[in-house]
């Protein structure tokens, strides 16, 4: 990622190439100038830096395609359910409910913050309702001194407020959707309390002093909107008691999700103190984890549950609930410094390691997901990995923090397909089937269209739509250029610019926009490959955004995930093994192969295999996937499952085999719930 170039702010705007047809005007530019004023949406008020993407309230953007049928999966499956099944979200004496109950730690907020916004996205009645019961239960809580939620014995250490700050998030969206102003009478008076509360005392406890910068995001959501002045001060009380995420050559703690959510929180801070050390804090903790332990494909790193040094392999994997949390982060980061980095990263992330981590039907998930996992079972593979358990079965009663966490991955993710911009303009993010409402200009509210199958496209169709009292609307429209597009193009009703827009910059198009107008954008894919000379030269292919892996036939066995859940899960006396079994995934053909080393092929000829788009609409599946390529490789016999049930490390490249030649077929590593993504070279 180019996450160093730190004296340039793409926030401002930078022509590279402009081209004017009639009134159009089409440049290729680094970012829209975060210094203009929109009064449209909710942007960062002075001191903070300026906002040089604007997040559109929930509600504003309904998908469509695989996205939407993601959304209708997560709402059938696990994500809708859980309430029936979780032991913690049972209504009977639940904390968050009444006084005096039991379970009121993490885990109703944890899945009340995805399961609010899918909600909305969905406009399910059902679900708003049941949100609705927890939302009031949660306003009625508060104390008079402005605490709220369930009791929590206030020690030498201090109330444990983790918890509080992942409410916060969530009632941010439901203020969004709602407009309910007593969520902003509710922060604040929250606030006011964490403004009284001893410092002494103040963010003591493991969790909460990890996560903090939560809880300063929060602090700038509610000033941004009150410009109550007295929060700067609350924030910098924050800043001041949390993790310190700003070592130069380490990071406060190991833990995976730590990492992937806490990293971010120097950058959100950076927006007031303006100390580009500190924009920088985070950038350098990206790359210190990654330096050793991510030198993998896939976007994340060998985190397991802690990292540890030595275990570096690609077998090693990351929590569900870490890769939700640094796609969180990188769409958070992205808005607070523009860096199209972090979008190309959150695509990393969401195409290539996330689909893989839930059962296709969203039904079961597991606790960890790694880059090679040619078995997916309930054994305790530690140490292998860390730590002991059944971390790698797709159980829906087990891992009880991924259980609950991983509702608000893909609706968080669908809430940043659009931003707007402070210029009155609108832009697509991060690409994927959707419509889109938002004012523009002078207050137009305006509807676009985005139609494509992406990643599996290679084209994007955006059509205008306006108000039928509105004859035209001049605003200014940006499309992304991807950081693995070389050659980007656009056209306008037809028309083709001459404009190019380099990797990871913007097309920007400013004209008089009528009904019906619409822009294509092409992104032609092309083969590459990724060495990873840290993991004994491995390496991995890519096919524009999304990562291959090889196609390994999965038998799945269906067991009793009360059985074979971890020790602390817990689940409702009504829950249904049938309805919801845990499934151990093995391989039913080989998968210890080793490909041509990448660098003496032609990529450019790469044999493509394209199907036709699946009937579900879902495209995550070795079968229903519609795009596999053909490699050359042979099989290593001597790379074979260890004594801890995983595959063996990745042998040394080039690795030694006198097995034949062969053609293999490798799919997108999203797809592949076992997987070999990160392959040893052989020789031809």
């Amino acid at each position: 990622m180019s996450h160093f170039k730190l004296s340039l702010s793409v926030a401002v705007v930078f022509a590279f190439a402009t081209s004017v047809f009639g009134a159009d005007k089409i440049e290729n530019v680094a970012g829209p100038d975060a210094n203009a004023t929109s009064a449209h949406y909710l942007a960062n008020r002075a001191p903070l830096v300026p906002s040089p993407f604007l997040k559109l309230p929930l509600g504003s953007i309904e998908a469509h395609g695989w996205l939407g049928r993601y959304l209708e999966l997560q709402r059938d499956g696990l994500s809708g359910k859980l309430g029936e099944l979780s032991k913690w979200l049972e209504k009977k004496d639940n904390a968050w409910l009444q006084k005096g109950g039991k379970y009121g730690w993490e885990e109703l907020p944890y899945w009340l913050r995805g399961y609010v916004d899918l909600a909305y996205l969905l406009n399910d009645k059902d679900m708003i309702a049941e949100a609705q019961i927890w939302i009031e239960a949660i306003l009625k809580s508060q104390r008079a001194d402005g605490y709220f939620g369930p009791a929590n014995p206030d020690t030498e250490k201090g109330c444990d407020l983790w918890p509080n700050m992942l409410v916060l998030f969530l009632m941010q969206s439901y203020y969004e959707y709602t407009k309910d102003e007593r969520v902003i009478t509710f922060m604040s008076k929250y606030f006011d309390w964490i403004a009284m509360y001893p410092e002494k005392k103040f963010l003591k406890t493991y969790w909460e002093n990890s996560r903090a910068g939560d809880l300063l995001y929060s602090c700038f959501w509610l000033y941004n909107i009150t410009g109550n002045e007295t929060l700067l001060a609350v924030a910098r009380k924050i800043n001041a008691n949390t993790a310190n995420w700003k070592q130069q050559s380490t990071l406060p703690n190991w833990h995976n999700v730590n990492i992937a959510q806490c990293f971010r929180q120097p950058a959100t801070w950076w927006m007031l103190s303006h100390d580009e050390a500190d924009k920088f804090a985070t950038y350098n903790d990206f790359w210190l984890i990654r330096a050793t332990f991510g030198q993998v494909p896939g976007g994340m790193w060998g985190g397991d549950e802690n990292s540890r040094v030595g275990y570096i392999d690609p077998r090693q994997g990351i929590e569900t609930c870490g890769i939700f949390e640094q796609m969180t982060s990188d769409m958070l980061l992205f808005r607070f410094t523009g860096d199209l980095s972090w979008v190309d990263h959150a695509e990393d992330v969401a195409f290539n390691t996330a689909p893989a981590a839930v059962m296709p039907n969203f039904k079961a998930l597991r606790y960890i997901t790694s880059p090679n996992q040619p078995i997916s079972d309930s054994k305790n593979h530690a140490p292998g990995i860390d730590n002991a358990g059944p971390f790698m079965a797709m159980n829906p009663f087990s891992s009880r923090c991924c259980q609950h966490n991983h509702t608000h991955g893909w609706p968080y993710y669908i809430e940043n397909l659009w931003t707007a911009t402070p210029d009155g303009g609108l832009a697509a993010t991060l690409y994927g089937a959707s419509s889109v409402k938002a004012k523009v200009g002078t207050g137009v509210d305006v509807v676009v269209d985005e139609v494509t199958n992406y990643p599996f496209d290679e084209s994007i169709t955006f059509t205008v739509r306006l108000p039928e009292n509105v004859k035209s609307a001049n605003f200014p429209f940006y499309a992304r250029a991807p950081k693995w597009c070389d050659n980007a193009a656009i056209s306008i009703n037809g028309v083709k610019s001459n404009v190019t827009a380099k990797p990871q910059t913007w097309f920007r198009i400013e004209r008089e926009w009528s009904d019906g107008d619409s822009v294509v954008l092409t992104l032609p894919a092309k083969a590459s490959y990724r060495k990873w000379d840290q993991n004994k030269g491995c390496v991995s292919i890519d096919y524009g955004p999304l990562t291959y892996s090889l196609k390994i036939k999965e038998n799945y066995v269906k067991m009793d995930g009360r059985k074979v859940a971890m020790g602390d899960s817990g689940w409702q006396e009504g829950a249904n093994q049938e309805d919801w079994p845990s499934f151990d995934i093995l391989p039913g053909s080989d998968w210890n192969f080793g490909l041509v080393d990448p660098a003496k092929l032609d990529l450019a000829n790469l044999k493509i295999n394209k199907k036709e788009w699946p009937k579900d609409n879902f495209p995550w599946t070795t079968e229903s996937v519609p795009y596999s390529i053909k490699l050359p490789g042979k099989k290593v016999p001597s790379w074979k499952i260890d004594e801890y049930g995983l595959c063996a490390p990745v042998p040394f490249s080039p690795a030694q085999t006198s097995e034949p030649l062969q053609e293999l077929e490798l799919i997108p590593m999203g797809a592949a719930r076992l997987r070999i993504s990160a392959f040893p070279t052989v020789a031809e």
